[in-house]
């Protein structure tokens, strides 16, 4: 029996919603699962190299765990220096900027004739609306705090299980697949591996050549916690364009509140200059060689990945579209949609549809008009 396209239609949007429902309330088991597994196959190789060398596997399993744990720390204990730095000058920088906050009062009053009065009265209630909502989010965030030390102390555990079970997983995804599709199967699962190593690996390096080149501009500026605002900054521009934008903003407002008023340009010009570098040279060479996805699909899937799991959708967005992208290429009737996720652009000459019809000739009209 053959449905109609709209019944077909029906059934596949209502899937979609059922499938979004689910992720959604869902994720505080699903996205460990997949960060667990997505480290997992980038410490895959480790744990191979060691069992080849005659290591027995559970404790190449757990040298390659503690690796990626050290690391970790090392991270961890650089930005959180950093931190505390910053939290010792915080009443300093809060004076400073309260200072900045006079001045440009009385600016807007001088210009714009409107006494100290009304703004000051404006401004402490933008600030007690901003403070009410900050609570709310503070309380969302502290009664979520106890979710995120079991997943500090869970991902490693799960990390451990995915490569200790890893040939038990993958003799379940033979067994589920029919024979004639395990050649497919194989090749999806490959390509798979090999795009998130790879991603993951070029991505560590471009946020890497990123955090340095920030850093380096705001100590020649003379801008206060360059490297940890440069850190910050390329942390945040492993999410595509939001990102950078934040990153932007955080170095242009510490640079109001601790330089003279044209550092802001300054500022401003330099981190053009490494995001015209980043977009140009180091993420066509390094990153987006290996995920092939289009702008507009990257920005709607960091943004569906906010929406479904927050911060941590928004990193995970892209891999796990580009994970997508690879079995829809190899599956004929998605291809489409594989498709409409890369980045192949079709000749704007190329003869897609016939426009204009009529009953003794057709005119082929092409795309680019």
């Amino acid at each position: 029996m053959v449905l109609p396209g709209y019944l077909k239609a029906t059934i596949i949007l209502l899937g979609i919603v059922v499938l979004t429902f689910m992720l959604y309330i869902g994720k505080d088991i699903i996205v460990p699962l997949i960060y667990a597994t997505i480290f997992a196959i980038l410490l895959n190789p480790l744990v191979n190299y060691l069992h080849s060398k005659g290591i027995n596997r559970i404790l190449s399993i757990f040298i390659a765990l503690l690796f990626g744990l050290f690391c970790t720390a090392v991270l961890f204990y650089f930005v959180t220096s950093q931190i505390s730095r910053f939290t010792e000058e915080f009443p300093q920088l809060k004076d400073k900027f309260n200072g900045f906050l006079s001045g440009i009062t009385a600016f807007v009053s001088h210009a714009f004739n409107i006494s100290e009065e009304a703004i000051d009265t404006w401004i402490t209630d933008t600030r007690d609306g901003i403070v009410e909502s900050s609570r709310a989010i503070i309380g969302k965030t502290l009664l979520t705090l106890s979710g995120v030390l079991v997943l500090i102390f869970l991902l490693p555990v799960y990390i451990f299980m995915i490569l200790f079970y890893k040939p038990l997983l993958l003799e379940f995804i033979h067994k589920l697949f029919n024979r004639m599709h395990h050649d497919k199967v194989a090749d999806v699962l490959l390509q798979s591996k090999g795009l998130i190593q790879s991603y993951l690996v070029g991505l560590l390096i471009e946020a890497g050549i990123v955090a340095a080149l920030n850093a380096t501009a705001l100590l020649i500026l003379g801008i206060k916690y360059a490297i940890l605002i440069g850190i910050i900054g390329a942390i945040l521009n492993i999410i595509p364009y939001i990102g950078g934008i934040i990153a932007i903003s955080l170095a242009m407002i510490m640079a109001l509140i601790t330089m003279p008023p044209s550092y802001v340009l300054f500022v401003f010009i330099a981190y053009l200059a490494i995001q015209f570098l980043d977009n140009n040279f180091l993420v066509p060479k390094i990153v987006a060689s290996k995920v092939k996805l289009n702008a507009l699909v990257s920005l709607v899937v960091v943004l569906i990945g906010n929406a479904l799991w927050g911060i941590p959708g928004m990193f995970l967005s892209i891999p796990l579209t580009a994970i997508l992208k690879v079995i829809f290429d190899r599956i004929e009737g998605l291809k489409p949609w594989g498709l409409l996720l890369g980045d192949s652009m079709p000749s704007s000459s190329k003869q897609i549809f016939n426009f204009r019809k009529s009953p003794a000739k057709t005119k082929v009209v092409s795309a680019s008009k």
